[in-house]
């Protein structure tokens, strides 16, 4: 008779350690979708500020036509922002996006030169429009950041350590501006 009470006892501790790995297991599973949800996000935003360049650009060359250098470079951040986007890493992501923010500072910095080209109504709107996903963006990167953190902090702490090294989960990069990058433009009226 303790034999068999022995043998169910040893059964139900199997079933309990199996059930706490299963629930071990989905919670990082359910972590890792955040994550990818939160890079979705920033997907999103970032792919709808490349939209926006173009025609920004376009609004800016009828008034600055000779600034061809400052658009150059706006046009090649882009590009470039595209590729790091579609490379998949989110360390190329950023910095290539780093980029075209500086680039984009510089376009809005020559705007001040060029009263005119203030004053457009296409220009305040797509500035505005940008201005408004750079706000996307920056709350996005900080929902990314946010479940890249716990998500990390899930498979480096123990008991889900262990069910985290079996499965394979490996952990995320961050989603950083360059610390040249955090401040704004300043823009002086004369």
């Amino acid at each position: 008779m303790s034999g068999i009470l022995l043998g169910g006892a040893c059964l139900a501790g199997i079933v309990f350690i199996g059930l706490i790995l299963v629930v071990l297991y989905n919670g990082l599973v359910s972590a890792r979708n955040r994550v990818d949800n939160g890079w979705a996000q920033i997907d999103v935003q970032l792919k709808r500020r490349h939209d926006l360049i173009p025609n920004l650009v376009e609004t800016v060359k009828g008034y600055a036509a000779h600034e061809k250098s400052t658009l150059d470079a706006v046009i090649n951040a882009r590009s470039a922002a595209m590729a790091g986007q579609a490379s998949g890493s989110v360390a190329q992501a950023a910095q290539t996006e780093n980029i075209l923010t500086g680039a984009l500072k510089s376009l809005f910095a020559l705007s001040e030169a060029y009263p005119d080209l203030k004053a457009n109504q296409n220009f305040l709107a797509l500035q505005e429009e940008l201005t408004s996903t750079e706000d996307r963006i920056a709350y996005a990167r900080q929902f990314y950041n946010d479940e890249v953190r716990r998500y990390n902090t899930k498979i480096q702490t123990v008991p889900t350590n262990f069910v985290a090294s079996i499965g394979k989960f490996t952990e995320r990069e961050y989603f950083e501006i360059d610390e040249g990058e955090k401040g704004t433009v300043d823009v002086k009226f004369s």
